[in-house]
C-alpha cells in the first residue's frame, strides 16, 4: 500500500466498517448510524443534546437533526425541551432503545476484535494518536 495517498485508505477503511456496522445490525430496527449513536447515548452521564451527537460524530446540524428524527420516529429516543431554554432539546432514550443496550455493545465489541485483529496493542494506540492528529489537522 506505499504510495497510496493516506486520505484514501482512511476513506476505504471508513467505507468498510460503515458497511460492516450495517451488517452487524441488519437484524435490528435500527439502522448502523442509528446503533453507533445509540452507543454513545448508552455511553453518556448526564444530559445529551443535539451538539454533543454532532460534536462526538463531527456531523453538520442538518444531519444530526434528521438521523435524531429517524430515532425518535422509530421509538428509539424521545426528544424533550428543557425548562429553561426550550429550544434545546435533551435527548433520552427509550425502554425500547435501552433493551437493545447488551446487542450494541457486542456488535460493537465483534467488530472492534475484528478490525484489530493480529495488531499489537503498540501498533493501536500509535494508530489512535496518528488518527486524533490527522483529526485535528483537517478540524473545520
Amino acid at each position: 500500500m506505499d504510495g497510496i495517498p493516506v486520505a484514501f485508505l482512511v476513506g476505504k477503511l471508513s467505507n468498510r466498517i460503515r458497511r460492516r456496522i450495517t451488517e452487524l445490525s441488519s437484524d435490528f430496527p435500527y439502522t448502523g448510524a442509528q446503533g453507533k449513536v445509540l452507543n454513545f447515548l448508552l455511553s453518556c452521564e448526564g444530559p445529551v443534546y443535539q451538539k454533543d451527537v454532532e460534536e462526538e460524530f463531527s456531523l453538520r446540524p442538518s444531519s444530526a437533526t434528521e438521523l435524531l428524527k429517524k430515532m425518535e420516529v422509530s421509538g428509539l429516543i424521545l426528544r424533550v425541551a428543557e425548562e429553561k431554554d426550550a429550544r434545546l432539546k435533551r435527548i433520552i432514550l427509550t425502554k425500547e432503545a435501552l433493551s437493545f443496550n447488551e446487542e450494541v455493545q457486542k456488535g460493537l465489541s465483534v467488530l472492534n476484535s475484528d478490525i484489530t485483529k493480529g495488531i499489537k496493542e503498540k501498533d493501536i494506540e500509535t494508530f489512535r494518536k496518528v488518527c486524533a492528529k490527522m483529526m485535528e489537522n483537517i478540524e473545520l
